[in-house]
This record gives structure tokens, C-alpha cells and sequence, in this order.
């Protein structure tokens, strides 16, 4: 029973198999997009098969999470990851949900919603694929650095002081309670202006570009722990799909609020936007500062690990063949 099971484990975070899946959700959203109008029906079965996939990602970390082990950061990395896809799962839950309804009308513009939701779906099942493909290296971690600790007294540079300050819980819901602030600020009137969505793009740029370049260097730094470096860039990479989702919403809103302000109706069509579309705006806001947030809690975790866990010349040798 446990070898089928491992082996059905290896066949789901398979390499190869995500990238068909990421083809796949590619040719459907081709298919669907093809007569330039998405039905409820459609729209349903993306979000049926993008929940599905989440919140099994989700359950599978958190029970893993709870697992005892002598390594107890893994199971902190685990229950972060957990966390994030329980913010991710949340924001489609609340879209879908939206877009069933038809509360939510308008994103970008009459005439670039329909790309945006394409590029958003595939965005969204690479970010799952990519955390499928991580579990099998969390496992490998979680199973053979669980007696490998060493405990060390290290004082903390002038870096590291900084650093433990961004990823401080208090730092993170500063961060949190500001975002929700300004956005509660610039919608009161019901309407967001070019240079306020500006400002909101300008500042998630900053938070998840810089954070995903910590990760980049992060995974550079660490050498002989090969499944912890795999864990590491594949949270930059699913942290990389969010910020091209999120670059490429705020891409096609300035191009659409430039075209209103010069009066270029015939290249854009206007549109007056009803209260439910400047709510999930602020929504999408929060949600995706919380993501960054959830990140940066769990960036810790694994700075953690880099630092006060180290793997032996005997495993050094096997690490590079997960099971």
C-alpha cells in the first residue's frame, strides 16, 4: 500500500505531468475565450477545478504542518505555505463567486477583460502546479533533516537586524492595517484615479519584487541542501506568478485610465464603475498585501533553516534524487 502510494506521489509532483496541466488549462482557456464571451457555465468549471486543486494543496500542507518531527522548522514552512494558499483559494473563491453572480462587471476594460481573465487562470494553476511540484522536496526535507540540528549562538548583523524588523508579526500587520487604511481612504468617494491605482501598483511592485529577489538570493546561498534550494525557488517562482498577475492587472488598468484621461474613446471604451468593482479592487489589494505578508513570515522560516540546520557529507551525496 505504501509503495503505491509513492507512487502515485511521484507521478502527481512530476515535472513533466505540471507542465501538460499548465497546457491544458492554456488550450481551455483558448477554447473558452475563442467566441470573445465567457458563460456561466465556463466560468463555473474554472473555478470548480481551481478550488479543488487548492484547498487539497491546502489540506495537504496544514496536515503536514502538524506532523511531528525533530525539525521543527519544516513544519513552520509547511503551515506558511499553508497559509498562502489559503489566501490565494480565498481571493478565487471570492472572484468566482463574484463573477457568477455578476456583481463583478468590469475589471480592466470592456475591451481587455476577457485576456485578463485568461492570463489570470493560467497564472493561477501555475502557482498550484509550481506548490505540487515543491511537496515532493518538502517531504525529502521534512523526513531526512529532521536529526540534523545544530544548535549555534550567532549574533546578528546590522542586516540581519533589519531584516528580523520587515518579518517581525507586528512589522507584518503594520503593513497589513496601513493597506487596508489607504484603501478605504481612496475609494470613500466611489472612484479611483490613475494616480491613485498608481501609487497601489508602485508599492506592490516594491514589496514583490524585492522580496522575490531575497528568495533568488537566498536559494543561491544555499549549497549543499539541494531539497531546501528546490523548496526555495519554487516559492519564488509561485511568488513570481502573483506579482505577473498582479504587474499585469495594474499594466492593462494604467493603459486603459492613460486612454480615458487623453480621450481616447475609440481606443478605449469607457466605463463607469459600479460600487461591487471598486470593493473587489480593495479587495484584491488586501488580499494580495496579506499574500506578501505570508510570504515574508515564511522567508523567515526558511532564513532558519539556511542558517541553523546543516546536512551531512553521507546524505550530501543522495540529496539530489528526491523518492
Amino acid at each position: 500500500m505504501d509503495n503505491g502510494r509513492e507512487f502515485v506521489f511521484r507521478i502527481i509532483t512530476d515535472e513533466r505531468l505540471l507542465v501538460i496541466i499548465v497546457g491544458i488549462a492554456v488550450l481551455w482557456r483558448m477554447v473558452v475565450s475563442s467566441d470573445k464571451e465567457i458563460s456561466t457555465g465556463e466560468c463555473v468549471l474554472s473555478a470548480v477545478s481551481l478550488s479543488i486543486v487548492g484547498w487539497l494543496l491546502m489540506a495537504y500542507m496544514y496536515s503536514n504542518s502538524r506532523r511531528e518531527t525533530d525539525w521543527q522548522v519544516s513544519g513552520r514552512i509547511y503551515r506558511g505555505i499553508a497559509i498562502a494558499l489559503i489566501v490565494i483559494n480565498l481571493y478565487i473563491a471570492i472572484y468566482y463567486g463574484l463573477r457568477g453572480c455578476g456583481c463583478l462587471r468590469v475589471e480592466v476594460s470592456e475591451l481587455r477583460d476577457l485576456v485578463y481573465r485568461d492570463a489570470s487562470y493560467v497564472l493561477f494553476v501555475m502557482y498550484y502546479c509550481v506548490t505540487i511540484a515543491m511537496m515532493r522536496y518538502l517531504k525529502v526535507m521534512q523526513r531526512n533533516y529532521r536529526l540534523l540540528i545544530r544548535m549555534r549562538e550567532e549574533r546578528r548583523s546590522g542586516r540581519g537586524d533589519i531584516f528580523w524588523i520587515i518579518t517581525h508579526e507586528r512589522t507584518l500587520i503594520v503593513i497589513l492595517s496601513v493597506a487596508i487604511l489607504w484603501r478605504a481612504v481612496i475609494s470613500s468617494d466611489g472612484c479611483i484615479t490613475f494616480w491613485e491605482s498608481t501609487y497601489s501598483g508602485i508599492s506592490l511592485a516594491i514589496i514583490s519584487w524585492s522580496l522575490f529577489g531575497y528568495l533568488c538570493a537566498l536559494a543561491i546561498k544555499v549549497k549543499y541542501k539541494h531539497e531546501l534550494r528546490r523548496v526555495i525557488q519554487y516559492i519564488a517562482m509561485g511568488l513570481c506568478a502573483v506579482n505577473v498577475y498582479s504587474l499585469l492587472y495594474y499594466a492593462l488598468r494604467w493603459y486603459e485610465l492613460l486612454c480615458r484621461f487623453m480621450g481616447e474613446a475609440a481606443v478605449c471604451k469607457p466605463y463607469v464603475p459600479t460600487p461591487m468593482d471598486v470593493l473587489f479592487c480593495d479587495v484584491r489589494y488586501v488580499l494580495i498585501i496579506l499574500f506578501y505578508c505570508t510570504v515574508m513570515l515564511l522567508s523567515k522560516h526558511l532564513e532558519t533553516a539556511y542558517h541553523d540546520y546543516i546536512v551531512p557529507r553521507h546524505i550530501r551525496s543522495h540529496e539530489s534524487q528526491p523518492p
